[in-house]
C-alpha cells in the first residue's frame, strides 16, 4: 500500500521542520512549502491526500489556500493551524470546507490523531461526489440520512451511474467509517465460489480448500460490506444471506460453528428486484430485508448540468501529477455535453481518460474521442451543420415518454431482440433490459442476449 501524502504548509522554516519530523516518523510522504503559492504549484504537479496549512502567512492566507485548493481539487483534505487569536477564522474555514482545525501549542498526540482521522476518510477509489445538480443534491441529503443508522441500504440505478461511490460514501459518514469497507460483484465470481467469498470456508471443505479461510463478512466486522449487483446472487445464496442478515451470524463453507458478525450491508442492483420477486427469481423476504432504506440513482442522461463539472473533474484527475493542461475544443466539448451516456459517468470518464492519453498539443479534438461516440449520431444529439436532430416543441415533453416510445419503437423494429434493439438504440443490454423493466414492458418472447 502506498504511503499517504501530506503537504505541510508554514511560512516559519522552524515549523515546517517540526511537522515534517512528527508526520514521517508516522511513515506519512511529507512535502513542505514556504507559502500558499508555493503550495499551489506543488499541488498543481502532483497529487496529495492531505495539506496542513497554517491559517495566518505572509502573501496568500490560509484561508485563500484553502479556497484555491477547493477550486483546483475538491478531494484534498484540509487541516488548519491556528493561534488563539484566530478561532474564528479557523471556524470559517470549517464551513468553506477544511475538515478540522488545531489550536496552537498542539501536543504531537492530538496532531496525529487529527491526521489519523482526516486520511481515514479516505479509500482506494474516488469518495467525492463531483455534481452540482438539483437531483444530485437529494440523493447527498438522502446519504447523510441513512448514514448514521445500521440499517441496510438498497442502491438502484443503471450501469455507471457510480453505485459504489455513493456506498463508500454512506460508509464515510457513518458512525463506522473507521472501521473496514469491504466490496463484491456478485455478478464477478463464479457462483460456487461467492459462497466461500461471503462466509469463508474451512480446510479440506472442497477440492483447493487447502486451509481455513475468513470470509468478507468476517473482514468487515465492525464496519460495512458492498454487495454489487445484488440481482445476480444465486438463490440458493441468497438464503445464506439473508439467515446472516436477520440473526448477525455466518457459518462457514465446511464448518459446523456459528459466528456473530456485526457487518452493515449496502447492496446495490440495476435490476427490478421486486419485479424479480413476482418471477421467483428473487427471494421477497430478502427484498423487504435488504430494502429498509433505499436510494435511486438517476442516470448521467436525466442530471445533464453536471456533465460540464464532471469533465473539469476527470480532466483534472487524469492529468494529476503532471505538468499538463489538457482542454477541449469546442467540437469535443460540444459534443460530450450532449452525448446521450448509455454508460453513463464511468463512460464519460472512460471517454476521458483515453483522450487525455490521445490527445496532442493537450487540447482533446473530436478524433481523440471513443468510435462510438462520434459514431453515434442521436445520442450526441447534432447533425454536421450544427442543428438539433430533435425539435423540442414550446410546451416542452415528457422525457419518459419519449424515451419509452423509443424503445418501443427499437423492439417492434427488431421482433422484441433486446440484443439488437439495444444496439439501435446505442445503449448495453443490461442498461436496456433495466429500462424494459423500470417502464414495465413485458418481454413475452423477447430473444435475450447471446
Amino acid at each position: 500500500m502506498s504511503r499517504k501524502s501530506i503537504l505541510v504548509v508554514d511560512d516559519e522554516k522552524s515549523q515546517r521542520e517540526i511537522l515534517e519530523m512528527i508526520l514521517s516518523g508516522e511513515g506519512y510522504d511529507v512535502t513542505t512549502a514556504s507559502s500558499g503559492e508555493a503550495a499551489m504549484k506543488f499541488v498543481a504537479d502532483r497529487h496529495f491526500d492531505l495539506v496542513l496549512t497554517d491559517l495566518k502567512m505572509t502573501g496568500m492566507s490560509g484561508l485563500d489556500l484553502l479556497k484555491q485548493l477547493t477550486d483546483f481539487d475538491k478531494s484534498i483534505i484540509v487541516i488548519l493551524l491556528t493561534a488563539h487569536g484566530s478561532v474564528d477564522s479557523a471556524v470559517d474555514a470549517l464551513r468553506l470546507g477544511a475538515f478540522d482545525y488545531l489550536q496552537k501549542p498542539y501536543d504531537s498526540e492530538k496532531l496525529l490523531d487529527t491526521v489519523s482521522r482526516a486520511l481515514n476518510k479516505l479509500s482506494t477509489l474516488d469518495t467525492e461526489i463531483v455534481s452540482e445538480s438539483p437531483e444530485m443534491d437529494k440523493v447527498k441529503k438522502l446519504i447523510l440520512k441513512v448514514a448514521k443508522s445500521n440499517s441496510t441500504v438498497l442502491i438502484r440505478g443503471e450501469s455507471g451511474t457510480g453505485k459504489e461511490l455513493i456506498a463508500r460514501s454512506i460508509h464515510n459518514n457513518s458512525l463506522r467509517a473507521s472501521e473496514v469497507f469491504q466490496a463484491v460483484n456478485c455478478a464477478a465470481i463464479n457462483e460456487n465460489l461467492l459462497e466461500s467469498e461471503l462466509f469463508g470456508h474451512e480446510k479440506g471443505s472442497f477440492t483447493g480448500a487447502v486451509g481455513e479461510k475468513k470470509g468478507l463478512f468476517e473482514i468487515a466486522d465492525g464496519g460495512t460490506l458492498f454487495l454489487d449487483e445484488i440481482g445476480e446472487l444465486d438463490i440458493s445464496l441468497q438464503a445464506k444471506l439473508l439467515r446472516a442478515l436477520q440473526e448477525k451470524q455466518i457459518r462457514r463453507v465446511g464448518g459446523t460453528r456459528e459466528i456473530n458478525v456485526d457487518v452493515r450491508v449496502v447492496a446495490a442492483t440495476n435490476r427490478d428486484l421486486l419485479a424479480m420477486t413476482t418471477e421467483k427469481r428473487f427471494r421477497e423476504d430478502l427484498y423487504y430485508r435488504l430494502n429498509v432504506l433505499s436510494i435511486e440513482l438517476p442516470a448521467l442522461r436525466e442530471r445533464r448540468g453536471d456533465i460540464p463539472v464532471l469533465l473539469d473533474y476527470f480532466l483534472k484527475k487524469h492529468t494529476r501529477g503532471t505538468s499538463r493542461k489538457v482542454t477541449l475544443d469546442s467540437g469535443a466539448k460540444k459534443l460530450l455535453e450532449n452525448y446521450f451516456y448509455p454508460g453513463n459517468v464511468r463512460q464519460l470518464e472512460s471517454a476521458i481518460e483515453r483522450a487525455v492519453l490521445l490527445c496532442e498539443n493537450d487540447t482533446i479534438t473530436l478524433e481523440d474521442l471513443p468510435p462510438e461516440m462520434l459514431n453515434q449520431g442521436v445520442s450526441a444529439a447534432t447533425t454536421a451543420g450544427g442543428d438539433s436532430l430533435f425539435k423540442l416543441p414550446p410546451e416542452g415533453v415528457n422525457f419518459e415518454d419519449v424515451e419509452r416510445s423509443l424503445i418501443m419503437q427499437a423492439m417492434e423494429r427488431t421482433d422484441n431482440n433486446i440484443t439488437k434493439s439495444a444496439k439501435l438504440l446505442g445503449l448495453t443490454f443490461r442498461t436496456l433490459q433495466y429500462r424494459l423493466e423500470k417502464f414495465g414492458v413485458k418481454r413475452d418472447g423477447a430473444e435475450e442476449e447471446e
